[in-house]
């Protein structure tokens, strides 16, 4: 079956190559029949070609709504990558911030530790410089008495261990 467009021109040409009528350039003769013939076949031929417009149509108007929706889809998916992305340099931050709050609380911690225990070696070692100072001046005091009473008895004087001779040399 030919198409409309074929047919529309078939009877295009028909009419253009009529004759005129005489003493008129504005009417021409047509064979009847054969004008009524194509237009019958224009007639059948029209709800086939609307019938695959209209496919067409509706093709194209699903394409356009499944592009569409494809679309949607592409735009809420990086709408949502951005806003997950987000988030995770939220979080990102805030741990940054949180270890570097953690580290300065160690280093605070670390100063204040050594600050105390350079406090209690320095008090231990003073009072360790006092009771080695008080047990050598005990040590002195016994010494002299121990010479004294040495002495006391009648004990000859030998060669004695000095400790305050030796101290200075």
């Amino acid at each position: 079956m030919a198409s409309v467009n074929e047919l529309l021109d078939q009877l295009f040409t028909m009419i253009d190559e009529a004759k005129n009528v005489p003493l008129s350039s504005d009417k021409c003769m047509l064979e009847r029949d054969q004008a009524l013939d194509l237009i019958d076949e224009i007639r059948a031929a029209f709800p086939v070609e609307l019938a695959e417009a209209k496919k067409l149509l509706a093709a194209r108007a699903d394409y356009i709504a499944s592009a569409k929706r494809e679309g949607e889809l592409i735009v809420q998916q990086a709408e949502e990558k951005a806003k997950q992305m987000l988030a995770e340099d939220e979080l990102l931050s805030q741990a940054k911030q949180k270890s570097a709050e953690v580290v300065r609380q160690a280093e605070d911690r670390s100063r204040e530790l050594k600050k105390a225990a350079n406090v209690y070696c320095e008090d231990a070692l003073r009072r360790t410089e006092e009771a080695v100072a008080e047990a050598y001046d005990e040590i002195k005091k016994s010494r002299s008495r121990f010479r004294a009473a040495a002495a006391g008895m009648g004990q000859p004087q030998g060669p004695m261990f000095d400790a305050e001779a030796e101290e200075q040399n």
